[in-house]
């Protein structure tokens, strides 16, 4: 059992839980994930590290309660615990000296790139970085991302709160040179964003969050397609170039699931969400 040290709701339905787990803690590296099971009969969720405490050994990740699982998991408390908690999980993070770096980050995803931004910071780069939510209420981890910028933009989808959507992407994209991107968020982001990097052949990182069952290659389930070939994004992954990822695909086999995703997490409300705790 893995107990839960904190938990916050940092924004509407959004989570940020700090689990006691020091052996993932020392292994893990910016771009990992972790695959987490609530109890013997819950589902397999990936969660990207948003980091890790090695004095307490603990790793931080945010989840946005959206499937029947997620809202389970948004339910439990510090001093609750998890059945399943493996990782790290995948290939980390390009992190080197590029340069200057344009990081994007959307929601729930803001949190495992200010992970991400604090390596890439510690390598000398210079950061340009974009935090975006659906509106005001929405933003996460805005002040960290914040804190580690050389220059920090916003945007959210309703113009609540900095630019309205992400266009003026372009702008910076025109008036400066950049040697690396980094891209969190929906997939519907990272292939907007891809292509407004694609016309300056910029090598543009995207964290695929594909469909994953085991976690280990051996299901297949988060195969994608990238460059023309087959690849696995829990093995191969999840981090790969954008400019190469076929996103049409993708976006088609994450909707697979989708009926039977929306009917279990109605059941799960009209149940009145109760909850086996560990």
């Amino acid at each position: 059992m893995y107990k839960i040290i904190t938990k916050e709701e940092v924004a509407p339905n959004i989570h940020l839980i700090e689990i006691a787990a020091p052996d993932v803690a020392l292994k893990s590296h910016p771009g990992q994930f972790v695959i987490i099971r609530l109890d013997d009969k819950g589902e397999r969720v990936p969660l990207t590290i948003a980091g890790v405490d090695l004095q307490k050994g603990t790793v931080s990740t945010a989840f946005h309660a959206v499937g029947k699982t997620t809202k389970k998991l948004a339910k439990l408390k510090a001093g609750d615990s998890l059945l399943d908690f493996s990782g790290p999980l995948g290939n980390p993070a390009e992190v080197e000296n590029f340069g200057k770096v344009l990081l994007v980050g959307g929601g729930v995803w803001c949190a495992p790139l200010h992970y991400v931004a604090v390596a890439l910071k510690k390598n000398n780069n210079k950061l340009v970085v974009v935090a975006a939510g659906r509106t005001k209420n929405d933003m996460v981890y805005e002040n960290q991302l914040k804190a580690v910028a050389d220059e920090f933009h916003v945007a959210t989808d309703d113009g609540s709160k900095g630019n309205e959507g992400l266009d003026f992407i372009n702008d910076i994209l025109k008036a400066q040179k950049f040697d690396h991107a980094v891209i969190m968020g929906p997939v519907s982001t990272l292939k907007k964003i891809v292509e407004m990097t694609k016309p300056y052949n910029l090598k543009t990182m995207v964290t695929l969050a594909s469909l994953m069952v085991d976690g280990t290659g051996m299901c297949g389930a988060c195969r994608v397609t990238v460059g023309g070939e087959t690849k696995f994004a829990c093995m191969d992954g999840p981090e790969f170039n954008g400019l190469d990822v076929d996103f049409d695909e993708l976006i088609s086999r994450q909707r697979v699931y989708l009926p039977e995703e929306r009917m279990a997490s109605m059941i799960y409300d009209k149940l009145g969400g109760s909850v086996k705790r560990g």
